[in-house]
């Protein structure tokens, strides 16, 4: 890895992989533009590390620059970096790669920035290093113990902490949570381990069992902090199935390809100066670059929602248990009382369905032109199917 000397590149560059190594440091235009606005404003400060680190610290601390989280997670991609190369050095039987430490160790980035405290500590750089190594080491723990559990194992051995964790990161409101948490306790109270082969693959409660957590909670629900209407089982279902969803999404941070830059990788315009400043001519140019990716990013959805639709009833079906309900290729089989084989094969068909249509699309606009970046494509539709599908209404 070269190491980056320059004050500017130190925080608007970004760690490129290729075949699971460093390959080149990627250049975020924005963070760039950004970085030397205020190096103008502070020319006795421009090569002093030291003080851009604090400082952009404190900004994502008051929340006063929208680039301060980016400038951040762009400074520690070093140490990002280091520490997944030396993790996948120690645990070289895992099924884990130094591009899986790197990317799920930019998943933390915001709780290090949130539990750094510079009083306590005048080297970030030390710090963060520890952090991220303890920050995996956590992960990997967690991922441990929930990957063999099924839904319902995972909600009975999760603990409380972590089970609110998990709903707070989502952002749900306080009163929500209550409500989930209260759905959780009941279930946990009454779904007792009855399998003598163990907890990791407990099965679905039956709806007598759903109607007693629902009797249960409903009888419980004064300890709400605001009255509440009774809910009914299939109500606590779907609440306790969607707590599922946002403990794994925690326990496995979403892995996104560093290589594909979306929307949610560059932030808006700062606060504008002078409308007849250079720089403010160089924002409202970053502005319409944004909203560019933007509209490009919408018609893309577009474009994979159009395709589904045109699938077959019963790969769309394969689609959404594959990747929605995440069930193996296995258990589709069985649920839907076919063979492995014919799955396997619509599965494959209707992903290359999807990606002959996404390259069909890019050629249109002219997007993508190269035969190798089909790759990327592919990472990109992989993650459409996984975290944006299920929030379109796809009935044919």
């Amino acid at each position: 890895m070269r190491p980056r000397e320059d004050i500017t590149e130190m925080f608007s560059t970004f760690v490129e992989l290729k075949n699971d190594r460093f390959n080149k440091w990627l250049v975020d235009i924005q963070l760039r533009r950004s970085m030397l606005r205020s190096l103008k404003g502070s020319p006795e400060a421009s090569k002093k590390e030291d003080f851009w680190v604090f400082y952009w610290h404190q900004q994502w601390l008051s929340q006063s620059n929208h680039f301060a989280a980016m400038h951040m997670q762009a400074y520690l991609q070093e140490s990002l970096y280091l520490v997944s190369r030396k993790k996948a050095v120690r645990l070289v039987n895992s099924s884990y790669g130094i591009a899986d430490y790197f990317q799920m160790a930019n998943a933390e980035v915001e709780a290090i920035l949130e539990s750094f405290d510079p009083l306590k500590s005048s080297n970030f750089k030390a710090y963060s290093m520890m952090a991220i190594k303890n920050r995996l080491r956590d992960i990997l723990r967690q991922r441990k113990e929930a990957d063999p559990c099924s839904n319902w194992a995972l909600l009975r051995k999760v603990s409380k902490k972590l089970f609110v964790e998990a709903l707070n990161r989502i952002g749900l409101s306080a009163f929500t949570t209550s409500q989930y948490r209260l759905a959780w306790t009941c279930f946990k109270q009454l779904y007792v381990q009855t399998q003598p082969a163990g907890t990791a693959s407990l099965p679905e409660p039956t709806p007598q069992l759903w109607q007693a957590i629902a009797d249960l909670y409903n009888n419980s629900r004064h300890q709400l902090t605001m009255e509440t209407p009774e809910c009914s089982a299939k109500q606590i279902e779907e609440w306790l199935k969607q707590s599922v969803v946002y403990l794994r999404t925690y326990l496995f941070p979403r892995i996104s390809s560093l290589n594909i830059k979306t929307d949610s990788d560059t932030s808006q315009p700062v606060d504008l100066p002078d409308p007849n400043s250079d720089s403010f001519i160089a924002e409202i140019i970053a502005a319409e670059e944004w909203k560019e990716r933007q509209e490009q990013i919408s018609q893309m959805f577009g474009v994979l929602l159009n395709a589904f639709q045109k699938l077959d009833i019963k790969s769309q079906e394969i689609i959404r248990l594959y990747y929605q309900e995440e069930l193996t290729q296995q258990q589709i089989m069985q649920q839907l009382q076919m063979s492995q084989s014919t799955v396997s094969r619509k599965l494959v068909k209707a992903r290359e369905s999807l990606l002959e249509a996404l390259v069909r699309w890019g050629k249109e606009l002219n997007i993508f032109v190269k035969p190798n970046q089909i790759k990327d494509m592919s990472i990109a539709l992989e993650e459409w199917l996984k975290n944006q599908l299920g929030n379109f209404d796809v009935n044919p």
